[in-house]
């Protein structure tokens, strides 16, 4: 089965809409010279992204937020829901991000609540996973993911599954100039993909892209774009340069 790749870029927070309205026109036009077929897709801050879409009309970038309530509204302060991200024209969002995991308190069981009510709606959820250093040092990488892939899609359905992207990202690798090696991220991919097949069965595995990302660079972007596992990847810094992104989005193809 032919799964169509993914260049995600998560700009965090970082660009004001000024400077996002900048970025994705400079991007816009440096992508009308790139052959590719990957979607691309930018993740602005909040407050940036109905700049965003409309910026990003006319061009093939898509627009995605960094995070998305459990609830269509009430009293939560600082939340964000789906139904004002989809009113927006926002088409992903990224899910349990590790940054949101270990700075904010996000547990598998709240990114599981938001999972839920994203798939209610419209948007694309992109739900990461990965563990950390003590983790990988301690061998338990494959119970850690396991363990997160389980507590986050609990009780979704086979039939909205088929929405999702995966990101694996190992924490020890992000934003540490650490990259994990194309055959050492293949191999966690390869896992999540059996894990998924056996929650959802192998027609949903087979078709569910799974993205990498931890210190993704435009040095490194085409030797991991070669392992057969990965679907394309989840870019931080480097998808805050033009030329940089661009330049990720050529290797992904």
């Amino acid at each position: 089965m032919s799964r169509r790749r993914v260049a995600a870029g998560n700009w965090k927070m970082n660009k004001t809409a000024g400077e996002t309205r900048t970025l994705i026109r400079d991007l816009g036009n440096k992508l009308k010279g790139i052959e590719h077929g990957c979607e691309v897709l930018v993740c602005p801050p909040f407050v940036a992204l109905e700049t965003a879409v409309d910026a990003a009309k006319g061009t093939v970038i898509e627009v995605g937020a960094q995070n998305a309530s459990w609830q269509k509204s009430g009293a939560l302060t600082g939340e964000v829901s789906p139904e004002m991200l989809e009113y927006l024209g926002v088409t992903h969002v990224i899910l349990g991000h590790s940054e949101r995991r270990s700075i904010f308190g996000e547990t598998d069981e709240t990114v599981n609540a938001r999972l839920r009510h994203v798939l209610s709606g419209s948007l694309v959820p992109i739900v990461c996973v990965g563990e950390g250093l003590a983790d990988r040092e301690s061998d338990r990488t494959g119970d850690v993911v396991r363990g997160q892939l389980r507590g986050s899609l609990a009780e979704v359905p086979a039939d909205q599954a088929d929405r999702l992207i995966l990101a694996y990202e190992p924490v020890w690798a992000i934003g540490t100039g650490r990259t994990a090696s194309p055959e050492m991220a293949a191999e966690v991919h390869a896992l999540i993909r059996g894990e998924i097949a056996a929650i959802f069965g192998d027609s949903v595995a087979e078709g569910m892209r799974v993205l990498y990302g931890g210190s993704v660079k435009p040095e490194n972007a085409a030797e991991l774009l070669n392992e057969d596992e990965i679907d394309g990847v989840l870019v931080g810094g480097a998808s805050l340069d033009a030329s940089s992104f661009a330049a990720i989005i050529a290797a992904v193809g």
